[in-house]
């Protein structure tokens, strides 16, 4: 039996923010929260804040057209609509950014150890991942109008078919209320939010390289050229990850242009 939300859980949810959630959208099931997110968007019935949230995710995706897998009711499972009007088409990234921190630090409130995995991957920093999330923005000249933050994180689920990914059961040891998981990443992603909006990107940015993952690390990657031994000095304000060499070369990466092994 799923986890249902109730008007209980609605009202605690959205207990701590000030616009985020206040128009939820719960399905026992759909395709894709992104995908009906988006279409809200386009068709004007989605306003800033606005959730779309799912037990069972049947066509979910992931960054570079990878599927998500969530058992039924055990996960987060949502997408979140902000208006980043104040964001040029060149700072995409920041949104990124901003999104990353405020899941880490909601699910830092249950467990240690969780980090920021570039580009957009919440891990534990033995490895395991936690989720991912997947944002499709809007753009017109100079602005861009609308994001679609789609997310999916691993709460209570036990075992995965395959090996790689990792819950907050897993780290804690005890099943988590879920709902109450989500609101206080909602209560986060509303705080990071504000301050991106207030031009604090320089500490935004220094908070994001404290929780990034094998930064400072000599640690085995991939690249067009084949193997070879890193370490993350940071990411550019782009979103490129900055990586040095044993040659002392400073090389710096796009999404699909390199992979952790």
């Amino acid at each position: 039996m799923y986890d249902k939300i109730t008007n209980k859980m609605m009202h605690k949810i959205l207990a701590n923010t000030v616009f985020l959630g206040k128009d939820i959208i719960y399905l026992t099931e759909c395709h894709s929260t992104n995908d009906i997110a988006v279409q809200k968007v386009k068709d004007g019935t989605a306003k800033e804040g606005s959730i779309i949230i799912t037990d069972k995710q049947t066509k979910g995706r992931g960054q570079r057209g990878n599927r998500w897998f969530s058992e039924p009711g055990m996960n987060l499972t949502f997408s979140l609509v902000l208006s980043p009007y104040f964001l040029t088409p060149l700072m995409q990234f920041e949104l990124n950014r901003i999104i990353s921190l405020a899941v880490r630090e909601g699910l830092s409130t249950y467990a240690d150890g969780i980090k920021v995995k570039w580009p957009n991957d919440i891990v534990h920093e033995n490895g395991g991942k936690i989720g991912g999330v997947l944002i499709e923005n809007m753009i017109s000249k100079d602005k861009i109008d609308a994001s679609v933050i789609g997310m999916g994180l691993n709460i209570n689920q036990i075992e995965f078919p395959f090996p790689g990914p990792v819950s907050m059961v897993n780290l804690t040891g005890e099943e988590l209320n879920k709902w109450e998981v989500l609101g206080n990443i909602l209560a986060t992603i509303e705080k990071k939010y504000i301050q991106l909006k207030k031009g604090k990107l320089q500490e935004l940015h220094k908070e994001y390289l404290e929780h990034l993952y094998r930064k400072g690390l000599w640690a085995e990657f991939e690249d067009g050229h084949g193997a070879f031994e890193g370490k993350i000095v940071g990411v550019s304000a782009s979103g490129l990850l900055e990586m040095e060499k044993k040659d002392k070369s400073l090389n710096h990466y796009a999404f699909k242009e390199v992979k952790f092994l």
